[in-house]
């Protein structure tokens, strides 16, 4: 199997809550390599090119001003199959339901309808990853 890289972004929330080293254990522990690392106050131009495919969803405006709220942690790792299998580690989207044993089941909390408060952010492709790590890299 051929190493790829991802993206992984630890959210505002994440870093406000001071879980970017339990987040990075876990990344770690699952035998991802950590390529790079760096600490971003990420601006409107950054995280409009980063979510353009969301751009004019209801979720886009409170998602981009959530993510320009504090700092972002980030990263790039790589690994054999780190794309689906940081996604595994990370568990869905809403941190309600997502399972034991995950980041946003383990670390997770429900906001309600703030669901894009959900600790981190992980590339869903390929061809995402390659576009994402260019954007923050």
């Amino acid at each position: 199997m051929p190493v790829e890289e991802t993206l992984v972004l630890v959210k505002p929330d994440g870093v406000a809550r001071n879980l970017t080293g339990e987040i990075l254990r876990r990344i770690e522990a699952k035998g991802y390599q950590l390529v790079d690392i760096k600490l971003v106050e990420a601006d409107l131009d950054l995280l409009a090119a980063h979510y353009e495919e969301h751009q004019g969803k209801p979720f886009y405006e409170p998602l981009v001003e959530f993510m320009m709220s504090g700092p972002v942690v980030a990263l790039r790792i790589a690994g054999n199959r780190s794309i689906e299998g940081f996604r595994a580690l990370a568990g869905t989207t809403d941190p309600t339901t997502a399972a034991a044993g995950t980041i946003r089941g383990d670390l997770g909390r429900d906001w309600g309808l703030r669901v894009q408060q959900n600790l981190v952010h992980g590339s869903d492709s390929p061809e995402s990853a390659a576009r994402e790590l260019a954007l923050w890299f």
